[in-house]
């Protein structure tokens, strides 16, 4: 999250106003839907590129990072981006470069889901939060429940280990908080929950 987020409204830094802030939102919580594309028709997208799962996802970011450098090199912003992004590589960017990361170094349902959808609902859950003048410690606190109940729903449907809900959680919104100026949160809030998932791969395995 860049300091000028945090130093003015969002609405008024996002190309469109209004519509294009209530834009970036939707189109956040829409990647909620990339687990289910992945693992429902990971296989049938790989073989209409005539390449494995793998191949296919690494070729999605690099064509990421192409259009987002061009981008950059034009120096333009499109609907819902903010007015700062036009110089520095877009949330959407870093979204799409650590969501890849997850599915091709976790690519398990139990640890995909729940990093996927803590950045999807939680960013801009705790945006919101802020938007509204929310207390520092309140958006923390009540950001931290909402993930952790995102982890134990996770731990119900694609058997998510129960125990990381209690530490997931409050890493998530842990990751989201440092006002890094060229790196977003939307890398952070997921790389961060990922680099602890592969620490405690060894582990989490043997309790497997």
């Amino acid at each position: 999250m860049s300091e000028q987020v945090e130093l003015t409204n969002p609405v008024e830094l996002s190309v469109g106003g209004m519509s294009g802030h209530l834009f970036r939102r939707g189109v956040h919580i829409a990647m909620s839907a990339v687990p289910v594309v992945y693992f429902e028709l990971g296989d049938d997208i790989a073989d209409a590129l005539n390449t494995s799962v793998q191949q296919a996802v690494s070729i999605i970011i690099l064509t990421t990072l192409a259009v987002e450098a061009l981008r950059l090199k034009l120096g333009f912003t499109i609907f819902g981006q903010r007015d700062y992004e036009a110089h520095q590589v877009s949330a959407l960017a870093w979204g799409a470069f650590a969501v890849g990361l997850v599915f091709l170094l976790v690519p398990h349902k139990a640890y995909a889901w729940p990093i996927v959808l803590s950045l999807s609902l939680g960013d801009p859950f705790m945006g919101e939060l802020r938007r509204r003048g929310m207390e520092s410690k309140n958006v923390i606190l009540y950001s931290s429940i909402m993930l952790i109940c995102v982890w134990v729903a996770c731990s119900h449907f694609f058997e998510t280990p129960l125990f990381l809900a209690l530490i997931m959680g409050p890493l998530c919104v842990a990751a989201e908080w440092p006002r890094l100026r060229y790196i977003d949160d939307n890398a952070t809030m997921v790389l961060i929950p990922l680099g602890a998932v592969l620490l405690l791969e060894p582990f989490l395995m043997i309790m497997g």
